[in-house]
């Protein structure tokens, strides 16, 4: 049985916590989090990149910031993980990233240690999961990364992929976007994959509250004349941009 590979927290332990969802359909619920490292896309203005920008990664990120490996990530067994979360107490657990359904195998080995918790999946689009994950989960936060993002559209927006979690009444769609031209680009995947426009978010992106604030202010008015829902980023009001929370 292989071990999943977790990003770590400030402690230097695993990044396993209970908060409350910050973001998406489920904003507000108290869950359960685990975070996993590694991803296989890379967005300039990603918030998490301690779970991939390793010394040696040379794919660009507006900080510059490079993470000892050693450092941020931690391995745990399935059954180990199962353990931890299962004593936070929620009925709910949020799997997280970098990108977690690049760790299937060791994923669903931990989902049968919790038979009874209700599980929400964030993922980039690009990946399926495995049938063992597949039947486990409740809820899918899709977050396809527009142009903006500093990836390619042959690594980020696969059509296979987006038409497979577009299919699925389970799946949500959250598109990050930091300026209104972004939204175009959504208008497009929208119309391509028949995205329902109940299941679609726009969140602005931003790690302090100004920000946010700031760009929820057009965007919000885009949301209204579009037919699309908006997503704030609540945990980042709450407690700024740290880790496990």
């Amino acid at each position: 049985m292989a071990d999943l590979i977790l990003a770590t927290d400030d402690s230097g332990g695993p990044e396993i916590f209970a908060s409350l969802q910050g973001e998406g359909p489920s904003i507000g619920k108290p869950v359960a989090f685990i975070r996993l490292s590694r991803c296989n896309l890379a967005c300039t203005w990603c918030d998490t990149a301690y779970t991939w920008r390793f010394e040696g990664d040379n794919r660009p990120h507006r900080d510059g910031a490079e993470y000892e490996r050693k450092a941020n990530q931690v391995k745990l067994s399935p059954e180990e993980a199962a353990a931890k979360i299962a004593v936070l107490g929620q009925n709910r657990l949020v799997i997280t990233g970098g990108e977690p359904l690049m760790q299937c195998g060791p994923l669903a080995d931990m989902l049968a240690y919790l038979p009874d918790i209700e599980v929400e999946i964030e993922t980039n689009g690009t990946t399926r999961p495995s049938a063992h994950v597949d039947i486990r989960v409740d809820q899918y936060n899709v977050s396809p990364k527009l142009t903006h993002s500093g990836n390619t559209s042959e690594l980020a927006l696969i059509p296979e992929r987006l038409d497979f979690y577009a299919s699925d009444p389970r799946a949500f769609f959250k598109f990050v976007v930091a300026n209104p031209d972004d939204v175009v680009e959504v208008d497009t995947l929208q119309r391509e994959y028949r995205i329902a426009k109940e299941r679609l978010f726009l969140m602005p992106e931003g790690t302090d509250s100004k920000t946010l604030r700031d760009r929820q202010v057009w965007l919000s008015t885009l949301c209204l004349s579009k037919g699309y829902r908006m997503s704030d980023r609540m945990h980042i009001h709450l407690y700024g941009d740290t880790r496990a929370t």
